[in-house]
């Protein structure tokens, strides 16, 4: 009887045995449901790593917005004792050396439209030019300070871009005001036969690299004022005839000013002895641009 009994205990064993290993219906679509979502959660995280990984591509790919580098090349031929400081929202372009009266300056800070350049003497403020537009290439943007006329003390200012050019440029700028009526020349600086022409005011020229004298011919043909440019490859020049015979207050006398003065030795030893080669670019860059008036 107790063998009989007992039979029954383990079959009830195995039987719970089994129950416990096979799992119901419910369990299985509970641990279903447990599986998909597990699923869907991988799969929504690969998504989101796969369009980071796009988007970062995207921000940091190989094609780019050209950056184009745009100089300042500032000059002041307004006739006065006192230098100028220019300024840029509020930044002191000039640092801490204001530019004296006849001084051209470049500047490596870099423009963009809309930039407005307050041109100051001390605390008092001269005049500001407004940057309207800016090439869509490498350029020099020339800017000249100077007197508006003789009775007034207002400035006027002259602007012009230098276009991306291999060869030499001269921009010629009237900024005298008076009576004297000199006119600029340049000739070659050396040979036995130097050749002379004459430059026009408010134009731009082209120059073949080499040594050259600028001068300022008076009424008599002397020269009222003379010097040296050196002209090299792929730079641009200004010439500047600055002075007022002022009405009122303190006047100054026809000078000439070029700028930069370029390093002799970098001409090259066939350049030296070329003729000039004067011609004038496309009508493009021969307007120079009365930028603001004050």
């Amino acid at each position: 009887l107790e063998r009989a009994q007992a039979a029954p205990a383990a079959t009830t064993h195995i039987e719970a045995t089994g129950r416990s290993t096979s799992p119901s219906p419910p369990d299985r679509m509970f641990r279903l449901a447990v599986y998909l979502i597990l699923c869907a959660s991988t799969a929504q995280a690969s998504i989101s790593s796969a369009l980071s990984h796009r988007l970062r591509n995207r921000d940091q790919g190989f094609v780019r917005p050209l950056q184009f580098n745009h100089r300042l090349r500032a000059c002041n031929a307004y006739p006065y004792a006192a230098a100028l400081d220019i300024i840029r929202g509020k930044e002191k372009l000039t640092g801490e050396e204001p530019m004296p009266y006849k001084s051209c300056r470049d500047f490596v800070a870099p423009l963009k439209t809309g930039d407005k350049l307050e041109f100051k003497v001390g605390d008092a403020s001269a005049g500001t030019f407004s940057v309207a537009d800016l090439p869509s290439n490498d350029a020099v943007l020339l800017l000249v300070i100077h007197r508006h006329d003789t009775l007034s003390t207002g400035v006027a200012f002259e602007s012009h871009v230098f276009s991306n050019s291999q060869t030499a440029q001269v921009a010629v700028i009237d900024t005298y005001k008076g009576s004297a009526k000199a006119m600029p020349k340049i000739s070659d600086k050396d040979g036995e036969n130097p050749r002379s022409e004459e430059l026009r005011y408010n134009s731009v020229v082209a120059v073949t690299p080499g040594l050259y004298r600028v001068e300022l011919d008076g009424k008599n043909g002397t020269a009222d004022a003379v010097s040296d440019l050196v002209a090299l490859s792929s730079e641009s020049y200004v010439v500047l005839r600055t002075g007022v015979e002022a009405q009122q207050g303190q006047s100054y006398p026809e000078a000439l000013v070029v700028f930069p003065q370029s390093d002799p030795s970098a001409v090259r030893s066939n350049a030296r002895t070329s003729a000039p080669r004067i011609g004038l670019l496309t009508a493009v860059s021969l307007l120079m641009a009365a930028a603001l008036r004050t």
